[in-house]
């Protein structure tokens, strides 16, 4: 299928020591795999049940980036990836400006300010009962 996306042989000699070993439960999806369908989700914006079936289960996927974002596990993978890669300290990942109208901050227009109920109760009705 076009528009897979994998992990490489070196990105994954970089992460596999990070990963948990011997969990509880039953026989552990291909590791790799997960990893690659949880990438694929977030770089393509598509939701979990949508992830192509070459990844693994929809569920397995999602459970898996749950449950490592609680412990903390994507940040050591991202540190370790990015020690692995010829690269600064600190980037600019994202750089977009968000463009709105110069009146989007108020509400309707019109009059600001209101007399009070007592300046209103002196002057002329403006209607007729």
């Amino acid at each position: 299928m076009a528009g897979e996306y994998w992990l490489s042989d070196r990105a994954w000699v970089a992460i596999e020591p990070l990963l948990p070993k011997n969990q509880p439960g039953a026989r552990r999806v291909d590791d790799r795999r997960v990893i690659s369908g949880i990438v694929h989700v977030l770089r393509s914006g598509c939701r979990w049940q949508d992830c192509p079936s070459v990844y693994g289960p929809a569920t397995t996927i999602y459970n898996r980036f749950n449950r490592w974002s609680h412990k903390g596990l994507w940040t050591r993978i991202f540190t370790a990836l990015s020690a692995q890669a010829d690269c600064a300290d600190e980037l600019s990942i994202d750089s977009t400006a968000v463009r709105a109208h110069r009146s989007v901050h108020g509400g309707k227009g019109g009059r600001k300010f209101r007399p009070s109920g007592a300046r209103v109760a002196g002057r002329r009705q403006k209607y007729t009962p």
